[in-house]
């Protein structure tokens, strides 16, 4: 097989969520129909019109030794703790030069964030503006960096191969996965650690989201309110988090005896060039990236049951993303069984596209669709268009090839499309 078209395939997965400190508590939450939805308790609350978000269900300070924490921004914390897990998930026993199945010359890192080091920068000037200059910490910069969950984790395996940071919004994590995908597809690395991370609990964020209209003021019902595709849907719910995973050539995998989750067939990407917050209402968008993805690579649409939609509970994105599936797929959109997870994580923003594509492979390993949670009155436009998994988890067909979609969208008109499938 020629190096500009191997077959990637994933070998580890690490996440840390507003459902669980790891990826396996992560998906016992998704699969449970769980909601990581919480009140802010932090005391600048209380002038919020938002009082709801998605905090991580285990701090990373209690896996992270506090020194190290106290020099990474809050982002860079969350996504070494996924590629750590990701990579011992993996089967590599050290960093790479020092574990004998790993060249670090041929080892890279694509972590994406969609905002960076934002709590940070803001934290660092209010101890600017309060105690002066020199009470900055000189380790701002390297901590407020958008490259820096990337670079870290690049430093904490090894690579050398390449180590890169994507930004586009809400689809960030889901390019980063496509970016390392195309990284060892074209010879440039056998071995890449890819996903996305974000963590921007702060009260800027939120009231900047919040006066923008964009996120759910339901603060009387925390975890009912993230809820796609229902009527009473008014806006998404912050989450933080990071997901990553281990890509691999397959002859890589196989030569070291590696286990395999699924198959990484590709990606679609494309911009809508309509408006930078909204989506092109028609979905158009959306329609190249799917119609990208079946272009550039060997899917079959017969083969595709399974979905994990951006879906993130906002009135006008969750129909023109269903939309567009219709539009390319047609009455093979009709055994796509669609899942939003963002009702139970809350919208991770650039580290949306990492968690999501660790729920994806993992439907496919289990052969099983979360559920969507908090549809209580399914919009007409949804249930015309898909078929919403609800209430409880589905199981996905036993035998044969299946593949799964992992959809992911960004302000901007950034629309990114990965594509999985079982061995």
């Amino acid at each position: 097989m020629s190096p500009t078209n191997r077959t990637v395939v994933v070998t580890g997965i690490g996440a840390t969520t507003p459902l669980g400190g790891d990826a396996a508590s992560t998906w016992e939450g998704l699969i449970a129909g769980k909601s990581g939805v919480k009140p802010l308790e932090q005391d600048w609350a209380a002038d919020q019109a938002v009082k709801i978000a998605a905090p991580v269900a285990v701090e990373p300070t209690e896996v992270i030794p506090r020194p190290q924490a106290r020099r990474l921004d809050r982002s860079a914390q969350f996504a070494l703790v996924a590629a750590k897990e990701a990579w011992a998930d993996a089967g590599f026993e050290a960093k790479a030069g020092e574990d004998p199945n790993i060249d670090p010359d041929r080892l890279g890192a694509v972590i994406a964030s969609g905002i960076g080091g934002v709590t940070t920068l803001l934290d660092q000037y209010d101890v600017l503006k309060e105690k002066g200059v020199r009470r900055v910490s000189p380790h701002t910069v390297p901590m407020l960096m958008p490259n820096s969950p990337s670079a870290n984790v690049g430093l904490a395996v090894g690579a050398r191969a390449g180590v890169h940071t994507p930004v586009s919004a809400c689809a960030s994590g889901a390019e980063a996965i496509g970016y390392a995908i195309e990284m060892i597809r074209t010879g440039r690395a056998d071995v890449v650690v890819a996903g996305g991370t974000e963590a921007a609990i702060h009260p800027l964020p939120i009231a900047a989201f919040g006066n923008m209209m964009a996120m759910s003021k339901n603060n009387d019902d925390p975890q009912g309110a993230s809820r796609p595709y229902d009527t009473a849907r008014d806006g998404f719910v912050l989450g933080e988090g990071a997901g990553v995973v281990v890509l691999e050539s397959a002859e890589h995998a196989a030569k070291r005896g590696a286990r395999v989750y699924a198959e990484a067939v590709g990606q679609g990407i494309s911009a809508d060039a309509h408006d930078i917050v909204q989506p092109e209402p028609e979905g158009r968008g959306i329609s190249h990236a799917l119609q990208n993805l079946l272009d550039r690579n060997d899917l079959d649409p017969a083969e595709i049951v399974h979905v994990n939609a951006h879906a993130t509970s906002t009135p006008a994105g969750d129909i023109a993303e269903l939309k567009a599936l219709r539009k390319v797929f047609g009455d093979d959109a009709d055994h796509f069984a669609v899942s939003a997870t963002k009702s139970m994580t809350g919208h991770l923003l650039g580290g949306a596209g990492g968690v999501e594509t660790v729920a994806t492979v993992l439907a496919l390993y289990h052969r099983v669709a979360p559920p969507t949670i908090n549809v209580e009155n399914l919009d007409p436009e949804a249930e015309a268009n898909a078929d919403v998994v609800r209430g409880e988890a589905r199981k996905l067909p036993v035998e044969g090839r299946i593949a799964a979609l992992n959809d992911s969208f960004g302000f901007g008109g950034h629309n990114v499309v990965l594509a999985f499938r079982t061995m």
